[in-house]
């Protein structure tokens, strides 16, 4: 019974998930009591307790999958945007050290990927790329059942390689990244720009908004659904390019609404010189706990035995 955690932009979750995959209890609080690390320290450690007694479980380990900047092997915060105070502190340690188990920490990227391959869409494929696109664009490569990892055992950001370098600025510096044109926000700023005077509003509709809009038959709304399955298509035709994986599997809450068959026909506009059918897309499986089973496969893949490993 492994106790999980999620940490992410607007909430922190925790739960126990056993050996399957099944999510027995979840909990959660808000990022905002978590943004001095004692503090969310604290907050972890009430979660997984709350977590344990409800299911009736004492922890065998403890697995944890955050949003940004992490070293999974000293189990230390780097730079995260919405958490800056935590830079250099170690949960994986504090939280072995009070439940005096095993603990492991890895990007929630890569996190997701590693229980959709163990538990969900991803099973039985030895070269897996997991994709998850939402307010950004995020991911975790598997490459003969292993983790890739970058040098010094980074974590790469495939919603940073740049699709159109005439396109949008992106947080990170560069102009026309894969997640400054095909995530959520950013269809709903191009939605906007467009419109016309009589459309205009503060605020704008939202993508999801959009997407009904263009199942209403709106017209602009059916350019911005079109243009973000062309900037999705493309991005997806890159790492098929230079990974060709056996799948893809592609979650997040834009991915509830766009059609698989019209990113198909992107990718097959520009991966010539690679047998590209042979790469699979598939809708993640793990539904709303996705990081959370994410985060605990984590501590298997960490510590279990390699022969027992779904990857």
């Amino acid at each position: 019974m492994i106790g999980a955690v999620d940490i992410g932009g607007t909430k922190i979750a925790a739960g126990i998930v056993d050996d399957r995959g099944k999510v027995l209890s979840r909990v959660e609080c808000p990022t905002e009591a978590a943004r001095a690390y004692p503090s969310g320290l604290a907050q972890m450690i009430r979660l997984l307790r709350e977590s344990a007694q409800i299911s009736g479980v004492e922890l065998s380990g403890i697995g944890i999958g955050s949003t940004g900047w992490v070293y999974p092997f000293s189990g230390e915060f780097g730079d995260v945007d919405f958490l800056p105070a935590w830079k250099g502190c170690n949960p994986v340690k504090d939280l072995a050290r009070e439940f005096n188990v095993r603990a492991a920490l890895e990007n929630d990227g890569d996190a997701a990927a590693l229980g959709e391959a163990a538990w969900g869409a991803g099973k039985g494929k030895s070269r897996l790329i997991y994709v998850t696109v939402g307010t950004g664009i995020g991911g975790g490569i598997i490459l003969g059942g292993e983790l890739y990892r970058g040098a010094d055992r980074s974590h790469p950001e495939v919603g940073h390689h740049v699709v159109d370098a005439s396109g949008p600025l992106c947080s990170c510096g560069f102009r026309g990244c894969w997640e400054a044109l095909a995530t959520g926000p950013a269809m709903a700023a191009w939605f906007k720009s467009q419109a016309p005077a009589d459309r205009q509003s503060a605020k704008g509709p939202s993508a999801k908004e959009i997407f009904q809009l263009a199942k209403e038959g709106d017209a602009l709304a059916r350019g911005a659904v079109a243009r973000e399955a062309y900037y999705l298509g493309l991005g997806l035709a890159n790492l098929i390019n230079l990974f060709v994986p056996d799948r893809i599997v592609l979650g997040g809450s834009v991915m509830k609404s766009v059609s698989l068959d019209d990113l198909r026909k992107v990718i097959s506009q520009g991966c010539r010189f690679v047998p590209f059918e042979k790469t699979e897309l598939a809708l993640a499986s793990l539904g709303e706990d996705a990081n959370l089973i994410g985060a605990a496969r984590v501590w298997h893949h960490r510590f279990g035995q390699k022969a027992n490993r779904a990857v």
